[in-house]
């Protein structure tokens, strides 16, 4: 995998996007972030490979204890049935591996319930299978600040890129020119972008404020 040059980022016709155990088992011993960050975080990801048309795998563990996916994540895609598992490795399951193989994908974007568990595990074999493996940190979480950074820079020496979900939104959209999904992209960044999308409602603001002054001249 080149790290460098226009091939080292990430491009929507390449990638495919898993999202790990968001449930609610998980979640009650998240500590490496606020949770309704996590929350907040990963459903945008799901949105922006939905602008994208990124395929999207969702899986659970053990379902019925560790509880259904988070519903603002399901709603994403409604139709969806989550692939329930009892591997905690996601990536010794071949109900998940064989749909990531038929795609054909080489760029996985993984974000999962734990970072040192859920995460590190597939991101680890999938990278010696020769995928370019990209860990989205800010929509992954551990059960300490240091559990979730340990395995960061586990992921990063064996190979994997980490990355922010917003950074790819950028990386998917890459040019404004692109009109097809700018939109999808700006609604989306809305909605979960934090202060990032304040600043984009308050460029729309002065932009049709512009628009109105214009028109009456």
């Amino acid at each position: 995998m080149s790290k460098t040059g226009l091939q080292g980022l990430l491009r929507p016709e390449d990638s495919i996007l898993v999202l790990i155990d968001h449930q609610p088992y998980q979640f009650t011993n998240l500590n490496s972030h606020e949770p309704s960050m996590i929350v907040n975080n990963v459903i945008g990801l799901a949105k922006t490979a939905k602008v994208f048309n990124v395929p999207t795998i969702l899986t659970t563990v053990i379902e019925g204890r560790g509880g259904y996916i988070i519903k603002g994540l399901q709603d994403v895609f409604p139709d969806q049935k989550p692939i329930d598992r009892t591997f905690i490795n996601t990536w010794e399951d071949p109900k998940v591996t064989d749909i990531v193989k038929k795609s054909g994908r080489k760029q996985l974007v993984l974000a999962a319930l734990y970072t040192e568990i859920c995460l590190a595990m597939p991101a680890i074999q999938a990278l010696g299978e020769g995928y370019d493996v990209f860990i989205v940190t800010d929509a992954s979480g551990g059960v300490s600040l240091e559990a979730h950074d340990m395995a960061v820079r586990r992921m990063v020496q064996a190979g994997a890129v980490p990355i922010t979900w917003m950074a790819v939104l950028g990386e998917w959209q890459r040019d404004w020119a692109r009109e097809e999904t700018a939109g999808g992209v700006a609604s989306v960044v809305l909605e979960h972008g934090g202060a990032s999308g304040v600043a984009l409602a308050w460029e729309l603001q002065l932009l049709a404020g512009r628009a109105g002054a214009g028109a009456g001249v």
